[in-house]
C-alpha cells in the first residue's frame, strides 16, 4: 500500500477541492508513490510527532492542521515549522494535511463535535457555494439510456437524498459534416437531422474530469455537443459549521457544564446568561467568529467554536449564547474519527491496538495551558 492509497481514502471523507481558498492541504511533504510503513493521526505536527513517527516507524503523518501554510523561502531550521520539515524529510516521513477540508464534510469534524454533544437531526450550518456545475448534451434517442447510466456511474445527477437525476426532453437536431468528416448518422457533406435527447444532470466540481472522460466514451458521435455552467446553488451537504438540537432542551447552566464535561475543556467562555432554554445548538470547530450571524439567523439557542474576542462576544445581543471553548479543545477529537475512519475502510491495516499499523498520537499538541 502506497501514500496515495491512504490520501485516495482520506479524500473520500474530505476532497481536497472541498477546501477553502486560503488554505493548504493534501502531501506537503513527501511521494505519493512511497510505500507505507505506518501512519501516525495527529491534529499538529510538531518536532515530538514527528520523532514520535520515527520510533513507531510510520513514515506518513496524517495532520489535520498543516505544518506549511503560508511559503517558505528559506529551510535553515530557524522556527518550528522549518525545523519540522526537515526531520520530516531526513527520515523520510511524508505530512499529509486536511484542515477546512475536512472542516467542510457532513461527517467531518463539525459532525464529530455534534456527535460527541449528544446533537441530533445535524445540518451544515454555512452551505458552500461554488461546487455544483450542470452538464447538457445531446444525444441520439437510441443511446440515450446507455449514455445517462454512464454520466450517473461517473457521479452526475445526485441530488441530496436522491440520485440518478436528470431532465430529458426529445427534439432534432441537425448538423453537416465536411469532407474530413466521418459522420456516424448522416452522410459528409449533407444537412441531417437526427432525432435527439436533450440530457440534462448536475454533478460537483471534483467528478467533472471523469463525467467529461464518460460522455466522450459512451457518446455514438465524432463531436459531442455539450455545455457546463457553474451554478450559484448551495451545496446543503457541504459547508462550514453544523446545527443540531438536544433530544430535551437543557437550561443555561446545565448546558454549559455539560459542554464543558464531554468537551473536555478546562474552562468555557461564554456571552450574557439569557435564563432561557437551550435545546438547537450550532457548532464550528476552531476560529468561527465569522458565523456567529449564521448561528444567530439559523434560530440556534447558542454557538460553540472558539477564538472569540472580547468585542465579538458583544454580536450575541441576548439572541443566542456563545460559547468559545478553545481551539484545541473544538478539534481535539478529529484524531479519533481519522483513525476510526481508516480503520474501517483498511481493515488490512487495523489500529495500533490491534497489532496494526494506524497510530492515534500519544502527544497533545494544545499550545495552551491553564491555571
Amino acid at each position: 500500500m502506497t501514500i496515495k492509497d491512504i490520501t485516495n481514502t482520506i479524500e473520500e471523507i474530505a476532497p481536497l477541492n472541498h477546501a477553502e481558498d486560503f488554505d493548504n492541504v493534501g502531501l506537503l511533504v513527501g511521494d505519493y508513490s512511497s510505500k507505507i510503513t505506518g501512519v501516525l493521526v495527529t491534529l499538529d505536527t510538531l518536532e515530538n510527532i514527528v520523532d514520535e513517527a520515527i520510533d513507531k516507524n510510520c513514515n506518513l503523518i496524517v495532520s489535520f492542521h498543516p505544518i506549511i501554510f503560508s511559503g517558505l523561502k528559506k529551510l535553515n531550521g530557524k522556527n518550528y515549522v522549518e525545523r519540522v520539515v526537515i526531520k520530516a524529510i531526513k527520515n523520510n516521513i511524508a505530512i499529509y494535511a486536511m484542515h477546512t477540508a475536512l472542516d467542510n464534510s457532513i461527517v467531518g469534524v463539525n459532525a464529530k463535535i455534534c456527535d460527541v454533544l449528544g446533537l441530533t437531526n445535524k445540518q451544515i450550518l454555512i452551505p458552500k457555494k461554488g461546487l455544483i456545475r450542470k452538464l447538457t448534451t445531446y444525444v441520439p434517442i437510441v443511446n440515450a439510456e446507455k449514455l445517462r447510466a454512464s454520466l450517473f456511474d461517473a457521479g452526475a445527477g445526485n441530488i441530496g437524498n436522491y440520485d440518478n437525476c436528470s431532465f430529458n426532453t426529445e427534439g432534432y437536431g441537425t448538423y453537416r459534416g465536411n469532407e474530413d468528416s466521418n459522420p456516424v448518422k448522416g452522410e459528409k457533406g449533407s444537412i441531417h437531422a437526427e432525432k435527439e435527447t436533450f440530457i440534462s444532470v448536475i454533478f460537483e466540481k471534483r467528478h467533472e474530469s471523469k463525467i467529461i472522460k464518460s460522455l466522450f466514451k459512451n457518446h455514438p458521435y465524432e463531436e459531442v455537443a455539450y455545455d457546463i455552467v457553474s451554478l450559484e446553488n448551495s451545496h446543503q451537504n457541504i459547508g462550514m459549521g453544523m446545527i443540531g438540537e438536544f433530544e430535551n432542551a437543557m437550561n443555561e447552566d446545565e448546558f454549559l457544564m455539560h459542554v464543558k464535561k464531554t468537551m473536555k475543556s478546562s474552562c468555557v467562555r461564554h456571552s450574557k446568561i439569557r435564563n432561557k432554554k437551550v435545546k438547537r445548538v450550532a457548532v464550528l470547530g476552531g476560529s468561527g467568529s465569522f458565523a456567529i450571524s449564521n448561528a444567530i439567523h439559523s434560530n440556534a439557542d447558542a454557538y460553540i467554536t472558539s477564538d472569540l474576542k472580547y468585542h465579538e462576544f458583544y454580536k450575541a445581543e441576548n439572541k443566542l449564547i456563545l460559547v468559545d471553548i478553545g481551539h484545541y479543545e473544538s478539534e481535539q477529537f478529529t484524531k479519533t474519527l481519522l483513525v476510526d475512519y481508516l480503520t474501517k475502510k483498511i481493515p488490512n491495516f487495523a489500529p495500533a491496538l490491534q497489532g496494526g499499523k494506524i497510530f492515534l498520537s500519544e502527544n497533545i499538541t494544545n499550545p495552551i495551558y491553564y491555571k
